[in-house]
């Protein structure tokens, strides 16, 4: 009895063992005196890009590729009982992906005998990817204010103020909605200004978590924390020339007082390191939201805002210039007749009306995939049609087609009906769906076409609001 009640506390002891090893947020791999695994975590599998089956009781050396077999610090654990601390080690897995990992790694001795080996993983080849590719995107500015598409009143004078920024080095704060081209102005910015010749770097400030973006933007200092290697970071590769920082808003406070420090001081310090450096580079911040609101929500510092906001420039959404719908319209279908070897003319009356009456959430960069999604479906056909939109687009348009006629309210033809003929022109039922339907045009128009406003204002749910849609939706 005893020794079942052993063997039950020895599997439950395993299972809590399983589960922790699974929970941790390292990487955790252990080897047999015969170089077998026979321990591969969860958080492992996922640094390495692997399966448990792959790993478990086989091999280490058959499994994962080093330059040299004695790189490996849990084999150098293994033959010769070598501890090692903070060692960087970059090694394939057997489908060929690189991974870049910081180990700490000791044998496992019993009764002065080497029994296995043990390394304990951090995961560093995202922020060794980055580093590469930011490398490599050095003075990757390709957009100029002659790309800019839009004779439109607004655009023009949203040009206007950008090319005059382009005379000074100060900050400059690009406010739009997702979509309206901020980075098409930062490029422009960049190259109408004396920095064209130096690096324009672009970092998307959401893509990371705080840990590599700290890294990535101030660099490291060797030995600053495990792995850490000498190495610039984005403001000094930018040295001379632009950095723009897409996305602000999404840094956490700590790294915006850090950015603020490096804006009014013109000093960076890397992680780690104990000494300022000098730098020359001009900022360029994007944020999608009213800044004021991004301030009132803890999203971005007050203070920050000031001192990047010395130029502001405000991109107005599509809706709000809906005239540079036909150019932009013919310049994608041109870059795409380029691309997909086509030779599209343009669009037809129908779907020029429905693209002026609808709103654009998305913006250009929706009204570009629109047109680039149509014209994946097209033959031989030389105009866009309503039937060529994608399918979600053309859903979302039944809620947005003009009144091309003033509306008249069934009340009232009623009423007019009544007066000729003297009778009832239609049954209860048939009057009644359209009085609905009229009252369900009004209160989808008055909330600008938003299911879940106009389900609330109409005091139904938004499946019984879609149902009412698709019943009239000839008209709507």
């Amino acid at each position: 009895m005893n020794r079942e009640h052993e063997m039950n506390q020895l599997i439950k002891m395993n299972q809590i063992y399983k589960n922790l090893l699974d929970e941790i947020d390292v990487g955790v791999h252990v080897i047999d005196e015969s170089g077998k695994t026979i321990i591969y975590n969860k958080k492992m599998m996922q640094m390495e890009s692997m399966d448990i089956e792959d790993v478990l009781d086989k091999n280490l050396l058959e499994v994962f590729m080093f330059a040299e077999e004695q790189d490996s610090t849990l084999v150098q654990a293994l033959k010769h009982g070598k501890i090692t601390k903070n060692v960087k080690q970059t090694y394939f897995n057997y489908k060929g992906q690189e991974i870049t990992t910081v180990n700490d790694t000791f044998p496992i001795i019993e009764e002065g005998k080497i029994v296995g080996a043990i390394e304990i993983a951090r995961d560093v080849t995202k922020l060794e990817r980055l580093i590469r590719e930011n490398m490599l995107k050095k003075g990757n500015a390709k957009y100029t204010f002659d790309s800019i598409i839009g004779k439109s009143k607004q655009i023009q004078e949203v040009i206007e103020h950008s090319k005059r920024a382009t005379r000074t080095s100060s900050s400059v704060l690009i406010v739009g909605e997702t979509g309206t081209g901020k980075e098409l102005f930062a490029q422009s910015i960049h190259n109408g200004s004396n920095r064209s010749s130096a690096p324009f770097i672009s970092q998307n400030c959401a893509a990371l978590p705080d840990n590599l973006i700290e890294s990535l933007l101030f660099g490291t200092k060797k030995g600053a924390f495990t792995g850490s290697m000498e190495r610039p970071g984005l403001f000094e590769q930018a040295e001379g020339g632009t950095l723009l920082l897409d996305e602000i808003n999404s840094l956490n406070p700590n790294l915006q007082a850090k950015l603020l420090r490096a804006l009014q001081e013109k000093t960076i310090r890397r992680v780690g390191d104990t000494t300022d450096r000098q730098i020359d580079v001009r900022i360029i911040a994007t944020i999608n939201e009213d800044p004021i609101d991004a301030i009132s929500k803890n999203r971005l510092r007050k203070d920050l805002f000031y001192r990047l906001s010395v130029v502001s420039i405000f991109i107005p959404p599509l809706r709000e210039r809906k005239e540079d719908i036909p150019p932009l319209v013919e310049s994608f279908i041109h870059k795409y007749n380029d691309r997909f070897q086509m030779n599209v003319k343009g669009i037809d009356k129908d779907v020029h009306q429905l693209f002026l009456d609808y709103d654009w959430p998305g913006n250009v960069r929706e009204l570009e995939h629109i047109i680039e999604g149509a014209m994946n479906i097209m033959l031989d056909e030389e105009t866009i049609t309503f039937d060529h939109l994608p399918v979600q687009f053309r859903h979302r348009s039944l809620f947005h087609k003009p009144q091309l006629k003033e509306e008249i309210s069934p009340i009232a033809k009623l009423e007019s009906l009544w007066n000729k003929e003297k009778q009832p022109p239609k049954k209860l039922k048939d009057q009644m769906e359209e009085v609905e339907e009229y009252y369900i045009q009004k209160i989808l128009k008055n909330n600008n076409y938003n299911i879940s406003r106009t389900a609330k204002a109409l005091g139904i749910s938004r499946q019984s609001l879609q149902y009412r849609l698709r019943k009239f939706n000839r008209k709507i």
